[in-house]
């Protein structure tokens, strides 16, 4: 392709949108290189943080959530979406965008409204087991339609894996392991329980492992812990929590540290975490989110009967289930290592190249019938 790809990726939100819109940008840009890339968004999501960060321009748009409950919100509510789609229609003109990549989230509806309108084809990816309603709209006219897991339920999809960035799909955990354990500050060989509920955190599984701490520093074992955007744990005292055997983080940028780092991790199973946990190879106890349709339970699925994570429930995941399952576990190292081996098995490391392929090659086609340089 002689002349630059014009490409929109919409996502917003959480990480779980952000990160695989992010890879799949990433992996367009390796096939080339002067990609005229523009991510759209909403005010308020991380994506106005880790968009620029990444080194891409972003675009926003109005949120438009469709209100649950009848109110004065939704009496405004279609003067909202339809300023929403026609903000959207406005980006993919000025980008002059030969195309939409849509990962989900509420700037995805109107986007895939307004790239419709243009003509403009759209791509989808859905990371969940379960698609959620933008890509469940979206992948009804779209081009090309790709998933992390089998049985979505989108028409035309191809599994293809989750995109994630190449600092995390080309990881070799054995190799990074000494550089991740110094990146938080770890100088010996104690077994790491790494801890963390996601970019936003997770309030009960944070108060189960503060809860355990005792237990875990008599055991030998050194927790990092993730505890997400504005949820440092603090002592009685309002003070940031300094204990034994405890290193406590916010949020961490380098994911393949934390990876490689832990020995065992205990996560939530939203689908990205999911994947990476299968490239990394790394043991993990799974609690799925209680609220939702479900998704969760069902991506942590493959990755429990293959054997490389144990599932608990957010309610059965006590200071008790800790003392009785997590610690004769991660000092059970030849159990680590089968399960290990077992997450490996099922590491998927190329979905963002088959999705940037996908959407290149389109545009090439569409390029060549229509007689442009390309």
């Amino acid at each position: 392709m002689s002349d630059p790809i014009r490409l929109v990726v919409a996502g917003g939100g959480t990480a779980g949108h952000i990160s695989p819109m992010l890879a799949i940008a990433d992996a367009v840009r390796q096939q080339d290189t002067q990609a005229n890339i523009v991510a759209l968004g909403s005010p308020g999501g991380l994506e106005t943080k880790l968009v620029p960060e990444a080194g891409y321009r972003l675009a926003l748009i109005p949120k438009a959530p469709m209100p649950r409950s009848i109110n004065l919100d939704l009496l405004k509510f279609p003067f909202r979406f339809l300023k929403a789609i026609n903000e959207a229609k406005k980006i993919l003109r000025e980008t002059k965008a030969e195309a939409l990549l849509g990962v989900g989230g509420y700037v995805c509806t109107p986007a895939y409204l307004a790239a419709k309108k243009l003509g403009i084809p759209t791509f989808v990816h859905e990371a969940n087991s379960v698609a959620g309603m933008a890509n469940k709209l979206g992948a009804k006219h779209a081009v090309g339609v790709g998933t992390t897991f089998a049985n979505t339920g989108l028409p035309n999809a191809r599994q293809v894996g989750m995109p994630m960035r190449s600092n995390v799909a080309l990881m070799d955990r054995s190799t990074i392991r000494d550089e991740a354990r110094a990146y938080f500050g770890l100088a010996d060989q104690s077994p790491v329980l790494v801890v963390t509920g996601g970019s936003s955190g997770a309030q009960s599984i944070n108060e189960t492992i503060v809860a355990s701490l005792d237990q875990l520093d008599a055991a030998g074992v050194h927790v990092v812990h993730i505890t997400g955007r504005g949820k440092q744990i603090t002592d009685a005292q309002g003070n940031h929590l300094e204990h034994a055997g405890y290193t406590q983080r916010e949020y961490v940028d380098r994911m393949e540290f934390a990876y490689a780092a832990a020995d065992l991790m205990i996560c939530r199973s939203g689908a990205g975490t999911v994947c990476e946990l299968a490239v990394a190879g790394t043991a993990s106890v799974l609690v799925p989110l209680p609220i939702g349709n479900g998704e969760q339970k069902l991506n942590a699925s493959e990755l429990v009967v293959a054997g490389g994570a144990l599932l608990v429930s957010n309610s059965d995941f006590t200071p008790g289930y800790v003392t009785d399952t997590v610690l004769n576990l991660i000092t059970d190292q030849h159990k680590l290592e089968q399960m290990s081996q077992a997450a490996a098995s099922l590491g998927q490391r190329d979905a963002a190249e088959q999705m940037a392929a996908m959407i290149i090659d389109e545009v090439s086609s569409r390029r060549s019938a229509s007689g442009q340089k390309g």
